[in-house]
This record gives C-alpha cells, sequence and structure tokens, in this order.
C-alpha cells in the first residue's frame, strides 16, 4: 500500500466519523427538539394555580413527565379524575412529595460543567420557605402527616439500588425550627438486638408514622433491613430483613416496600410487597413486574407506583391485599402525592 492510498483511506474515515457523528448530534438535537413539543395522544395540559391546599376537593399532585414545554412541572388533577386535563404549576421538579400544605422540591441546577442539585421546602402555594443543598443525585422524598417534618434520599455515588455499587445520603429537617440532621446514618442502629456499628451502612427511603417516629431502609453487609428510627432519640432499630423503600398506609398498620425475589434479573430484582406490623407477616401483590419506587398508599386499601413508560415512567395501582389485578391511572407521571 503506497502512500497515496494511505492518504486516501485516511481522509475516508475522518469523513465517515464526521458523518456519523453530525448525525448523532442531529439526531439528539431532535430528540431534545421533540420533548418540548406535545406529544401526540398525550394527556391534556393547561396552565393555572396550583396548591397543597385544594378547595376543590380531592387532588392528585405528579411530576408530569408528558413531552412538552412543561415536562418536569408538578401539576394537579381531581383524584376521581386522574387521566384527566393536568393544571400545571410551573415548578419542575426531580422528586416531589407534600402533605398537610408542606411540599419538598427535589430540584437539578444547571451548571457549565456540572449538575448540581437542592432541597427546596414549599409552602401550600408552592412557594419558596427555605432551601438546603443536596449532596447527590435525588431519589427519594416524604413529608410527615402534619407537615412538619421532611426527608429526601440522593445518591451520592452510583445511580441504582439494583447493584451493590452505592452510596446514599438521607437527611431530615424540622421545618419549625429549620434544623437538620444532613445523613441519618448517625444515628444509633441497634440490629438484631444489639448495638451495631459499619462502614458500610445505607439509609434510604423515609416514609413517616408522625413527629417522631420514621420507618426506612437500612443496607448493610449486602442485606436490607426495614429500621424504625427515633428522631428525638435519633436510633434506628432493625425490625424485619429484605424491605426497601417501605411506605407506611395511612392507619399506620402496614408498610408497603419493594422485595428481592430469588431468581429474579439482577437488573430487576423487585416485588412489591405489603408488610402487616402487628403480626409481621409479608403479603404479595398481584404486581408481578419489578418496579423500583417508593409506593404511595392512595387509600388503606390501594397502592400507586411508578413504572416504565413510553415517556418516562407512568403510574399505576394495585390492591394491598394481594387480589385484583394492577392497572394504569396514568400516563408519563411520576411522584404522587394525594392531598384534601
Amino acid at each position: 500500500m503506497n502512500r497515496t492510498t494511505r492518504l486516501v483511506i485516511l481522509l475516508a474515515a475522518v469523513v465517515l466519523l464526521g458523518t456519523v457523528g453530525t448525525a448523532a448530534v442531529l439526531r439528539a438535537a431532535d430528540r431534545s427538539d421533540a420533548r418540548d413539543q406535545d406529544q401526540a395522544g398525550g394527556p391534556p395540559v393547561r396552565t393555572g394555580a396550583v396548591a397543597l391546599q385544594p378547595s376543590g376537593g380531592r387532588q392528585l399532585l405528579v411530576r408530569n413527565l408528558a413531552w412538552g414545554p412543561h415536562r418536569d412541572e408538578i401539576a394537579a388533577v381531581p383524584a376521581n379524575r386522574p387521566a384527566g386535563p393536568r393544571t400545571v404549576s410551573g415548578l419542575k421538579c426531580l422528586r416531589f412529595h407534600a402533605a398537610a400544605a408542606t411540599g419538598i422540591c427535589l430540584q437539578a441546577e444547571h451548571g457549565a460543567l456540572q449538575d448540581t442539585y437542592r432541597a427546596v421546602v414549599l409552602d401550600s402555594h408552592l412557594h419558596e420557605r427555605h432551601h438546603f443543598p443536596a449532596a447527590g443525585i435525588p431519589t427519594r422524598a416524604r413529608v410527615s402527616p402534619s407537615g412538619h417534618l421532611v426527608a429526601w434520599t440522593v445518591f451520592v455515588s452510583g445511580d441504582s439500588y439494583a447493584g451493590t455499587n452505592f452510596s446514599t445520603r438521607t437527611a431530615l429537617v424540622d421545618t419549625r425550627t429549620w434544623a437538620i440532621d444532613a445523613n441519618v446514618e448517625s444515628f444509633a442502629v441497634t440490629k438484631d438486638g444489639r448495638p451495631y456499628h459499619a462502614s458500610d451502612i445505607n439509609i434510604w427511603g423515609v416514609t413517616f408514622a408522625d413527629d417522631h417516629r420514621f420507618y426506612a431502609t437500612l443496607a448493610t453487609g449486602g442485606r436490607t433491613h426495614l429500621v424504625r428510627g427515633d428522631v428525638t432519640a435519633r436510633t434506628l432499630t432493625t425490625l424485619h430483613r429484605n424491605v426497601e423503600c417501605p411506605s407506611l398506609s395511612p392507619d399506620g398498620t402496614r408498610l408497603a416496600y419493594k422485595k428481592r425475589v430469588a431468581h429474579a434479573s439482577p437488573d430487576a430484582p423487585w416485588r412489591l410487597y405489603v408488610l402487616d406490623l402487628r403480626s409481621m407477616t409479608e403479603t404479595a401483590t398481584t404486581e408481578h413486574r419489578s418496579l423500583d419506587d417508593q409506593a404511595l398508599w392512595a387509600n388503606n386499601s390501594t397502592l400507586v407506583y411508578a413504572l416504565p413508560g413510553d415517556y418516562g415512567s407512568d403510574l399505576w395501582t394495585v390492591p394491598a391485599d394481594g387480589k385484583g389485578t394492577p392497572r394504569r391511572l396514568m400516563t408519563s407521571a411520576l411522584a404522587p402525592a394525594y392531598l384534601g
């Protein structure tokens, strides 16, 4: 092969790589532009006032994932018409929850070199009351029934609970004083009746019982445990194994959670279960797909959770008693909260 031939081949390779690169950039730009366009057949979306003290009956608030100019905004629908028109607020959140006229919104702040994150506590009109820096990528958020406490979890390394190479940070804030426990891992742990210390402890997925007690997941030694937390005593006590992202029922008697099941794919290992806190008996729901979400109780008998959809995530619902059939509740939605 002479020099001229080698030069021709090199130039051809450069042109080919340039063409492929340009096509990739154009495809990415087209997809980005598409996200700003209303999706065909998507849910109707309109701007309006959204409040955490609804006056017109019970409402369901969600992070709107429908492609268009209002993607990622917090939206409200009547709880009895979840497929109806969405009223969007203008407030964008990656994770959201609300109770008792208090909201928690986990947001990204896009920088020139990297994104940073913050946790914003909201009043009843979705206005900022206070904000805190968040140490990583937002993944879970909850408000106590009284609105006096808020909690959030972020990934500080890794981006999935499915594997073992991740680390989380969970914070608790008292909205009456703005006192913050920036890392719940500093709480004293009692595991299987004995004080426990380990460098690999991770805590995530807080769900509140009241202004003193909460439940969460504690991971250590390659296993997960349900823990009961005491905010005043700053303690965590293990109660049950193989529990992730617990969610307490409104009557305080049961916890919904995702459980790793045998023989499942390592990338899709979880099924939705319910634990009776009196008897500590487990009930598998009829949702047999793997879910990576912290389920929400719509009432004392029904669970709501997110599964992958065509435009990010859809919300699904299933009875908590192990009977019935899962059904789609809303398309293109995430992070639900019932109010009123």
